[in-house]
């Protein structure tokens, strides 16, 4: 559901996303999404902390393999998955 839809303001859906990012249950997923997280949700549109925020109900360890390139990732994620890997690769 949209912050939109919630009523949650910017910054709270933010700082939530964040820490959905950081609390993964794995310790490869909480360093790549964090940095991620830290990295671009602030210049993310509304539809880009949508499609952030669907990808963060996928399972560790499907997006650890998507990430790591041991699996393609799903089509629909392939955008966002390369851009979460460019951003661990550099961070």
């Amino acid at each position: 559901m949209t912050a939109e839809l919630t009523g949650e303001t910017r910054e709270h859906r933010l700082k939530r996303l964040r820490m959905r990012s950081m609390r993964r249950g794995t310790k490869e997923m909480d360093i790549i999404l964090v940095r991620y997280a830290d990295a671009r949700l602030e210049a993310m549109t509304e539809a880009e902390l949508d499609a952030y925020e669907a990808l963060l109900d996928e399972y560790d360890p499907d997006l650890y393999q998507w990430i790591s390139g041991q699996r393609p990732a799903p089509e629909e994620l392939r955008p966002l998955i390369a851009e979460i890997t460019r951003v661990a690769a550099n961070g």
